[in-house]
């Protein structure tokens, strides 16, 4: 889903990485969690689609909490917005091949 990117939002993507699901121990890019990134340079705007791996969540507010800060630190003066969405549902099939790699160490 993360098709098409600009180097300015490989460069988002890379910040949201150091964010790390506490109950798995891996980042939520590689859980397959965020869905879109939208950098608008003009309007100084950064939007966000992610999701949860599942509802009810009980991390689920400090994970979207965490990819806003970490974004809004590296590009200041940028206005984040995070979207937490459900569709597609998540799946483990949205795990990358990192992702899969760090669960079966």
């Amino acid at each position: 889903m993360l098709d098409n990117l600009s180097t300015t939002e490989l460069e988002i993507l890379e910040e949201i990485k150091l964010v790390i699901d506490p109950e798995v121990e891996i980042n939520v890019v590689d859980l397959g969690l965020i869905y879109k990134i939208k950098h608008n340079e003009a309007e100084k705007e950064i939007d966000i689609d992610a999701t949860l791996s599942a509802r009810g969540c009980p991390v689920g507010d400090t994970i979207l909490m965490q990819i806003e800060t970490v974004v809004q630190e590296a590009f200041p003066g940028y206005t984040v917005n995070v979207e937490l969405v459900w569709e597609p549902r998540w799946t483990p099939e949205m795990i990358t091949a990192e992702g899969k790699a760090a669960l079966n160490r």
